[in-house]
């Protein structure tokens, strides 16, 4: 996750989603991800006090601002052994698609396409970047 100053995804050349300020999810689904996850998820994401008050300290959270959430297998990719990245932890699309959907659904998101090659762009603001994992 990451905070933007405004982020936005393309496919096949055209724009399908963009924001302001707000955050940048990149969204990968493991095997074990259930919806309670993408529930706890989407709720974390939206309560997390990363955006400056007005003293400048981190202490507010998503509010108003917008969300896009784009998914993103590869964060599965395991190269700790040869030069090709391995998938196997990375959840099937029919597993991992409904688990996407139902994020964006309850987080507010904007998205990107499931599955689609996406050319996605942003400025971060910050830098402000945060790995979320439902597993731990």
């Amino acid at each position: 996750m990451q905070r933007v100053s405004r982020a936005s995804v393309d496919v096949g050349g055209d724009r399908v989603a963009e924001i302001g300020p707000g955050l940048l999810v990149l969204l990968g689904v493991t095997h074990d991800d259930t919806e309670a996850d993408a529930g706890r998820l989407a709720a974390k994401v939206r309560a997390l006090r990363v955006f400056e008050d007005e003293e400048g300290r981190m202490n507010e959270p998503l509010g108003d601002r917008e969300l896009l959430c784009v998914s993103q297998f590869t964060l599965y990719g395991d190269v700790r052994r040869g030069n090709r990245p391995s998938w196997v932890a990375a959840a099937p699309p029919g597993q991992a698609q409904p688990l996407y959907e139902r994020f964006c659904e309850l987080s507010g998101a904007r998205r990107g396409v499931f599955g689609a090659h996406m050319q996605v762009s942003l400025v971060n603001d910050g830098p402000v970047t945060l790995l979320l994992d439902t597993s731990s």
